[in-house]
């Protein structure tokens, strides 16, 4: 993962409770938090395990994430990050409708041009 590419990720700790976090790698977080060098409120909450992660996003927008699953039930935590994961990916498929549309218009163009070209070479 890119450094300044930042997840948010949810675990589950030994006792069931949730815990919150954003890094910029996941893999090494997790390694992290089971070898007790994580945080302290999961040191004594081994082992854990990933319940979900947040699509890669700017370090702002991961902070502003964990700062809303933070503050929603623990039985909500899961769906906010999956609620930012369909929002981010429905903004993503507009933004690739929107790129397509626009490569369908610079290929008609090409094609004008194409043509132009080919009758005035005969010309």
């Amino acid at each position: 993962m890119d450094k300044k590419q930042w997840v948010v990720y949810l675990i589950r700790c030994s006792d069931e409770s949730l815990y919150c976090g954003i890094t910029n790698s996941l893999k090494n977080r997790l390694i992290a938090h089971n070898s007790g060098r994580g945080a302290k409120y999961t040191q004594f909450r081994r082992p854990v395990e990933l319940v979900g992660a947040s699509l890669a996003m700017t370090k702002s927008d991961a902070l502003k994430l964990e700062y809303r699953v933070k503050h929603v039930p623990a039985g909500n935590k899961h769906f906010e990050l999956i609620k930012e994961k369909d929002k981010m990916a429905m903004d993503l498929n507009q933004t690739l409708k929107a790129i397509n549309k626009d490569l369908k218009a610079l290929a008609k163009k090409v094609d004008k041009i194409i043509v132009a070209v080919g009758r005035s070479s005969f010309d």
